[in-house]
């Protein structure tokens, strides 16, 4: 038996036996994301491309969950991970089913190019909506979490292969990407940019890392010496194989112009450590080689990580002896799945406003529901990007007619207007008019708008047909907020419910002022629709809250190309925000009491509150957890989150909750990007919310807070 194929040795001695038995030509076809079979050592080909953001995407059907950003308003990672774990089974059905019919094409592999734990610093950014929002704890978490459930627990093997992307500093704008550099400070890089990566690397060994198409601070990511040698491999330890953006090597020499030709860009990635190009680029890696740029050792170096993915996947074991290769394809989209599915719809709704108990609405109290707006029957609104093909949609119109199907309502439908104005639809107001019509004629009316991937996605993706992919501004795109106007006037005191269907951030001003309630939610998967009718018609109290800060001005924020913090985020703005990071309401009220006064031991703070329910649903609530300190010194945040736990509780119930700390949780970061603990005063609150006056505004109530000084 050759030793590659002795599965009692490690990955890494087997690794290096196939290596040593390849020739010059037979390593390089192995180096772009399409790797070539080499029939006579037994080595099938294999794409490296495949995606997972929220279900396993463009390879059939398979359960679409939640968009990334609407996951993340769970704030719940305990539940993400269990999703991330049926992803995972889905995509080893299908890579068993796909291989079984001699297919090993892109979107096929056991190499998922997932999650995107890039930080959310800007609402304009078309690709936010891939995140997990703005903070770098909050995405730590989930991206740790994520990570896990994706790869399983098995001592030996991986039950996928997850990647964390894009290293780093990655955020917008869409349309310079290929060119930008994003400069950023050292203390932002440490603080901000850089911990959600560190933390997948860290605590989650994830297997692969995917490097970004700007440069960070003079370097091209995918080739960077500082990103990819210094602190990832270097300082953090990490193991595994990094994988370039797609075709972001070629912008070395297209756009960035850091190189001159092709040959120069691949051995500049390759010797600082990009190991896979997914591109072309790769193909010139011979040329490379004949001008003396590169070494037949710095191939081996990259394709001896590549072989031990391929390792800890099975790909060269008996499938006996692999304990994911067995799950048949009828572990896909399965109906425990889809059941979890709507949870994650369910628990991803954030409710904004509630004007005087608006919502639930009661059936029994209402004769005639309008529903409204270009995103009320829209499936494209519930996909959000990179997904797979679900087996059924439920659109929020499909779940209202569903829901209210066996009573005495009736439910009008109109599309109100387009979402965003085209050459087909110059002339629409008849289509706001048809929606004043009904506005006028029902009991209550559910506006629906937003957006969906054509208007805030990646730039140049097919899907994309307007503008980079970035937003312009907060406003709603088209006739939307005209819409709305006019739908406000003919309800005169009539309730109006705005669901907005966004991925990020927009202009809720007027829907503040006017809507009886507004909920937001995301792009909620194919269920999406069926969680908002429940909610609306009360069959659960909702308990999401906000991974973003919705703005109640763009003017107030820095340029979008600025990448330092200074006025970002809930960490650093000047201003209140109209909904603040954390924010969300219920149909429950939710009081909290301290059990103890913070005391270390051990280095640790433990901390114990009791949560009782006061309404009169079961239900959950987030408490979350914030630190404060202003230094003397540093450019303090406004707090920063450091623990949350969403928890049920039974209605009149109460449940204990314990937060611990360490003196590393109260650390800031210095101008030098280190870690430094500070003498003096800090406060602690634990709540709802965070402890900003808009929030206590916001829900009426105030956090706890406890002092401690150090």
């Amino acid at each position: 038996m050759e030793k590659y194929l002795d599965e009692s040795l490690s990955f890494e001695e087997r690794s290096a036996d196939l290596l040593s038995k390849m020739t010059l030509e037979e390593k390089l076809s192995q180096m772009t994301y399409q790797s070539k079979a080499i029939e006579r050592l037994g080595i099938p080909e294999y794409n490296w491309w495949n995606e997972a953001l929220h279900g396993v995407a463009r390879a059939g059907t398979a359960t679409m969950f939640p968009q990334a950003i609407g996951l993340a308003a769970m704030f719940d990672d305990e539940f993400l991970q269990k999703i991330a774990d049926v992803i995972s089974t889905e995509g080893r059905a299908k890579y068993k089913a796909y291989c079984e019919e001699g297919d090993r094409t892109i979107y096929k592999g056991l190499t998922f190019w997932s999650p995107n734990v890039n930080i959310f610093r800007d609402p304009r950014w078309g690709r936010g909506h891939e995140t997990y929002g703005e903070d770098p704890y909050l995405t730590s978490r989930l991206g740790v979490a994520f990570v896990k459930g994706l790869q399983g627990d098995d001592p030996k093997y991986l039950k996928t292969a997850a990647c964390a992307k894009h290293f780093a500093v990655h955020s917008g704008p869409e349309g310079l990407r290929h060119e930008f550099d994003a400069q950023a400070s050292p203390k932002d890089m440490w603080e901000t940019y850089l911990p959600a990566f560190e933390a997948c690397v860290k605590e989650a060994k994830v297997e692969a890392v995917m490097g970004a198409y700007n440069r960070t601070n003079g370097e091209p990511c995918c080739g960077s010496k500082t990103l990819l040698q210094d602190i990832l491999r270097e300082k953090w330890g990490f193991e595994g194989h990094v994988v370039s953006d797609c075709w972001a090597i070629m912008d070395f020499h297209n756009h960035h112009h850091v190189t001159a030709t092709a040959p120069e860009s691949a051995a500049l990635a390759l010797k600082n450590g990009c190991d896979v190009n997914c591109g072309s680029v790769y193909l010139h890696l011979q040329a490379a080689l004949d001008e003396g740029r590169i070494t037949e050792e710095d191939v081996d170096k990259a394709l001896f990580r590549l072989l031990i993915t391929r390792m800890k996947l099975g790909m060269f074991d008996k499938p006996e002896n692999v304990p994911y290769a067995a799950i048949p394809v009828t572990a896909n989209n399965t109906k425990e799945h889809r059941k979890m599915n709507l949870e994650a719809a369910r628990k991803s709704l954030v409710l904004l406003k509630n004007a005087n108990g608006t919502l639930p609405l009661d059936a029994k109290k209402i004769k005639q529901i309008a529903v409204v707006g270009p995103n009320a029957d829209s499936r494209e609104a519930l996909k959000g990007n990179y997904y797979g093909e679900a087996d059924r949609y439920t659109t929020v119109l499909e779940g209202i007619q569903d829901y209210l199907k066996d009573t005495d309502v009736n439910v009008a439908y109109s599309l109100g207007c387009v979402l965003f104005q085209d050459r087909y639809h110059q002339q629409e107001d008849q289509f706001i008019y048809e929606a004043t019509g009904l506005a006028k004629a029902s009991d209550a009316i559910v506006v629906c708008l937003g957006l969906d991937e054509r208007v805030e996605g990646e730039e140049n993706h097919k899907s994309n047909s307007y503008g980079s992919g970035d937003k312009g501004d907060l406003q709603f795109p088209g006739k939307q907020k005209k819409l709305l106007e006019k739908v406000l006037d003919a309800a005169g005191d009539k309730p109006v419910i705005l669901v907005n269907l966004s991925g990020s951030a927009m202009d809720l001003n007027m829907a503040e002022e006017r809507c009886a309630a507004v909920i937001q939610a995301w792009y909620p998967g194919s269920r999406g629709g069926q969680a908002v009718a429940e909610m609306i018609f009360v069959e659960f109290a909702p308990a999401g809250r906000l991974p973003i800060t919705f703005y109640k001005t763009l003017e107030e924020l820095p340029e979008f190309t600025d990448y330092n913090m200074t006025g970002r985020t809930y960490r650093y703005m000047k201003n209140d925000a109209l909904y603040p990071f954390g924010y969300g309401l219920s149909y429950n009220q939710y009081s909290y009491e301290a059990l103890n006064a913070p005391e270390w031991n051990d280095d640790q703070l433990t901390l114990k509150v009791k949560i009782t329910n006061e309404g009169t649903m079961d239900g959950e609530e987030v408490a979350q957890l914030y630190t404060i300190h202003k230094s003397p010194v540093l450019e303090s945040p406004n707090c920063s989150l450091r623990g949350f736990k969403r928890v049920a509780v039974k209605a009149g119930e109460t449940v204990e909750v314990q937060f611990t700390l360490t003196k590393e949780d109260l650390m800031m970061v210095n101008n030098d990007g280190e870690k430094v603990l500070e003498s003096g005063e800090y406060t602690i609150t634990i709540g709802g919310s965070q402890p900003d006056g808009r929030s206590e505004a916001l829900t009426g109530q105030k956090v706890l807070r406890y002092t401690i000084e150090l």
